[in-house]
């Protein structure tokens, strides 16, 4: 569904930064109140990492893949079994049920005295308690008042639980609400009423929320609220529900899709304008349902005292109200860093005994800490307190707070075989006793230190543009806006390797040859491409998944309604065609023309294709061949295209967004043609996606179709008359599709330009996030938020000396054609020879007798998934079974996969039993 083109509606919101504010007047609608910390001292920035890699634990914490340390205040216990997504404490406070996802568990009870895992649900073989489904919402399962009967919301309803004596689980009883056409119910927040009998239910899906009978599941009254109802929170016989995606569009606004429903956007980013919390009166069955304004994505509510704490996440602000007159009479920022007011996240709150507020930011990994007084008095910022990776939850059991952390020490899952993967991700549980505002400060500090948020980390250039023409150019500005060397800027999207999968052959880099799938035999542009450019061997990928990883290079993070939505991808799973997906303060390519740079997009960030009947991969191999030959157009017509304004506006139509039935030679020849055509834009992006596999080619030869198309698109820059002032930047979206000896975030990236090092081997911690800084730093762009604000630009992978030797293209040694049933009209492809000392390739044989029985039921599996065609979406197969189907066809069915000691059937895979919904990425 496209953007619907209408008047621009605006919501302000107050950004108040500095120092903390005292007492203010209170206004007749609103007492705007915001408080931040500026403690002017300068710390390290992230060059603080050095060669450190992620999961090394140093002096200020331990490293993860998001450019950061952590290392909690008070004590941690990990979950190996997922990412936490949403948790609840049971009423006795004994134990907590926690939701996960992407791990061998749905749901796993902890006891809080012990601090173990007391039980795990899910669909998994070795699960203690089965359910016939895994998917989980958005918000925590809830308790009933006499903590008895436990609530799990899921894709078309909920799962209720008997809680026994012991706090375990047993009988889970489906709880179903039906769909709507297409749109599912997607449960999401639910409360119990005082007395336990009706349990008030959030149906994200469908715009509303329903009163369910807690006894037999009969589903009683529905009212319609705002868009993607979430959070609920009861106050007397008052029900508030915060509404993520705001209040219903009006013919007045510009509007973008989120799950069927179009919402308030903005024309440009398409990032949704409005938030709203509704308020139902269930002592008034005739009474409208109201509507209060708040700040973006209202995600947690929080009741206490008459008062209703919201968090609003995407505005980086808690609202107050005043349940007696339903009014928003606070709104604290939650901004610690005056460098940057986009991107802390705050997504929980709560109220301790002795008045202090406490808000988890989650992209901040910290508790900002508040005393607090009453709903009108102006509270006082005091600091913040470190966490784990990605706080989600935070209550307290008596003097004891407790924080949920969703990635809780990164993806450091224990594995066999001892190699890592994206998927492997943890969660945390950590607890401490609220300290002193000495100590709560000392820790402010080191808050400051893990995130690399210093003194003038974004400096601008403030002279006039006389002056701004007489400084010399350098490759890396030290200061935004002044003159680079470098004036187009191409970044190369690939798919889902990890570093050791492509490079783990190079024995001058910190590889393992044992899990190098696509080595030099397979990737030889790339190889040559480091030989002459460098090798980077400590870069990370922040993302587990596509919806998170192209969110990360488009957006520098990967906002919080992704975050949250791990467990339930159905409602979207890449967000290009969903405006709560998209942060206030746009994206790469929006950033670039705000500055009057000129972008050119090639796929990336795109969601809708369509492809003429006829247009196999087949029939696209020889049409690119026959486009290579004579320079003509394609004799097919593709159309590629994306719902946001701002981006579809300069992107090239006939450039195919991913579609394993597209090969990257085919999307090289598109983009070549404009580029003799058009020349390069300043910045220019590319999705080459054919070497996430999956596609009618044996994995081999997708990946070398992608490696090949790489090679001559920058041979294709490097014999041009642009590329004296270019630069090249390689990446994955993720590294999710394979296993990586230091750790599954580290990925290949390649840094090409004539002012780019040559030749060296940088072991330097670099990330996404560092490279999208540098691209800013290019650009003249502001950065986006506060993750590429603390970045420091990659300016050591540059230098001042230029070596203008362009770059020659290296045949494929590995056969594009090989694996395919039908093989091209054009006939089959006959690579060069391979080298000899590098990993021989074997050509797609039939698999062993042994294992040919096996290898049908992966055929079979991999059918069924969504790899190509008019639906195709990235690694829409589950996870662990697309990693397991490519290992064993790139080693013909002879090897088992890294710390198995069989060839595993698809459901015999350990993580098999993941919904394929949930691990779209």
């Amino acid at each position: 569904m496209q953007v619907t083109r209408r008047r621009r509606v605006r919501t302000e919101h107050r950004t108040l930064l500095g120092r903390p504010l005292g007492r203010r007047a209170t206004l007749a609608t609103a007492c705007v109140t915001a408080v931040a910390v500026a403690t002017g001292t300068a710390f390290a920035t992230t060059q603080q990492f050095g060669t450190a890699q992620v999961g090394q634990v140093t002096a200020d914490g331990q490293v993860v893949s998001s450019d950061q340390y952590i290392a909690p205040y008070g004590s941690r216990v990990v979950i190996d079994n997922g990412k936490l997504m949403a948790s609840r404490v049971s009423p006795d406070g004994a134990h907590l049920a926690a939701s996960l996802a992407d791990g061998d568990a749905s749901l796993v009870i902890v006891d809080l005295r012990t601090g173990q895992v007391q039980q795990r649900v899910g669909t998994a073989k070795t699960d203690d308690l089965r359910l016939p489904k895994g998917s989980v919402g958005q918000e925590a399962p809830v308790y009933s008042p006499d903590g008895k009967q436990l609530w799990l919301g899921q894709l078309d309803g909920y799962t209720r639980f008997t809680v026994t004596a012991d706090g375990s689980l047993a009988d889970p009883v489906a709880v179903p609400i039906p769909a709507d056409g297409d749109k599912h119910a997607l449960a999401s927040g639910a409360v119990f009423s005082a007395d336990g009998s009706t349990v008030y239910a959030a149906v994200n899906g469908q715009n509303r929320v329903v009163a369910i009978d807690a006894a037999t599941g009969a589903i009683g009254r529905s009212w319609t609220v705002g868009n993607a109802p979430r959070g609920l929170a009861q106050v007397g016989r008052k029900l508030y529900v915060g509404n993520e995606g705001g209040r219903p569009a009006t013919a007045d606004d510009t509007t973008l899709n989120s799950y069927g429903t179009q919402v308030p956007a903005d024309p440009d980013t398409g990032a949704t304008t409005t938030g709203t919390v509704s308020v139902i009166d269930l002592g008034d069955p005739a009474a409208a349902v109201g509507s209060i304004e708040v700040g973006l994505h209202p995600t947690a509510l929080y009741a206490r005292n008459g008062t209703l704490f919201v968090t609003d996440t995407g505005s980086d602000q808690v609202s107050v109200i005043d349940t007696a007159r339903d009014e928003v009479v606070q709104r604290i920022s939650t901004k610690p860093w005056p460098e940057a007011s986009v991107g802390y996240e705050p997504d929980a709150v709560t109220l301790t005994d002795d008045g202090h507020l406490l808000v988890t930011l989650g992209r901040a990994n910290a508790v900002a800490v508040y005393r607090y007084t009453s709903a009108r008095e102006p509270v006082s910022y005091v600091g913040l307190l470190p966490t784990d990776y990605f706080p989600a939850e935070i209550t307290t059991v008596g003097s004891t707070v407790l924080v949920s952390n969703t990635r809780g020490i990164d993806a450091r899952r224990p594995r066999a075989g001892g190699a890592h993967n994206t998927h492997d991700t943890t969660s945390s549980l950590t607890r401490f006793t609220l300290p002193g505002d000495r100590e709560i400060r000392a820790q402010t500090a080191k808050v400051f230190r893990q995130n690399g948020w210093t003194d003038g980390a974004v400096r601008t250039a403030e002279k006039g543009a006389a002056e701004k023409r007489r400084a010399k150019p350098v490759p890396v500005p030290a200061r935004i806006g002044d003159p680079s060397t470098i004036k187009h800027v191409f970044l190369i999207v690939k798919e889902n390797r990890t570093y050791d999968q492509v490079f783990g052959d190079v024995a001058k880099g910190n590889g393992d040859p044992k899990l190098a799938q696509f080595g030099a035999n397979v990737t030889p542009n790339q190889h040559a491409l480091a030989e002459q450019f460098g090798l980077y061997d400590n870069t990370y990928d922040i993302g587990t998944n596509s919806a998170e990883g192209h969110n990360w290079l488009m957006q520098a993070d990967n906002p919080e309604y992704t975050e949250s939505s791990a467990g339930e991808y159905e409602r979207s799973y890449d967000t290009e065609d969903d405006g709560l997906g998209h942060q206030r303060s746009g994206f790469l390519w929006s950033g670039a023309q705000a500055v009057g740079k000129d972008v050119r997009d090639f796929g990336e960030f795109h969601q809708f294709l369509t492809k003429p009947d006829g247009a196999t991969w087949q029939n696209l191999y020889c049409d690119a061949k026959t486009m290579d030959e004579t320079g003509q157009g394609s004799a097919y017509t593709l159309n590629s295209s994306s719902p946001i304004p701002s981006l579809n506006d300069v992107s090239v139509p006939g450039f195919p967004r991913f579609d394993t039935d597209v090969p990257d030679l085919y999307r090289y020849q598109i983009w070549k043609q404009d580029f003799e055509q058009n020349g390069p834009a300043d910045l220019n992006m590319l999705w080459l996606s054919s070497d996430h596999t999956g596609g009618p080619a044996a994995p081999a030869a997708q990946v070398a179709d992608n490696d090949l198309a790489t090679g001559r698109i920058i041979d294709e820059i490097s014999h041009s008359e642009y590329w004296k002032d270019s630069a090249i930047f390689v990446v994955e979206d993720d590294s999710q599709a394979g296993l990586d000896h230091v750790d599954g975030h580290r990925a290949p990236i390649q840094v090409i330009s004539p002012w780019a090092q040559h030749g060296a081997v940088d072991s330097r911690y670099y990330s996404q996030i560092t490279m999208v800084r540098t691209i800013e730093q290019i650009l003249g762009i502001h950065p986006m938020n506060q993750k590429d604000s603390a970045a420091s630009p990659m300016s050591t992978a540059f230098t001042d000396k230029p070596d203008f030797t362009p770059f020659t293209s290296v045949p494929n040694r590995t056969s594009l054609t090989d694996g395919l049933k039908t093989p091209p009209p054009c006939g089959v492809d006959v690579p060069a020879a391979q080298d000899r000392n590098a990993a021989a390739v074997p050509a797609t044989t039939e698999p062993p007798a042994a294992e040919r029985a096996v290898a049908d039921q992966w055929s079979a599996w991999k059918s069924k998934q969504h790899l190509s065609g008019p639906n195709a979406a990235p690694d829409r197969a589950n996870p662990a079974q697309m990693d397991h189907l490519t290992w064993y066809q790139t080693h013909n069915w002879t090897t088992p996969y890294p710390g198995e000691g069989a060839i595993l059937a698809p459901n015999d895979v350990p993580g098999a039993y993941l919904p394929s919904a949930e691990n779209d990425g």
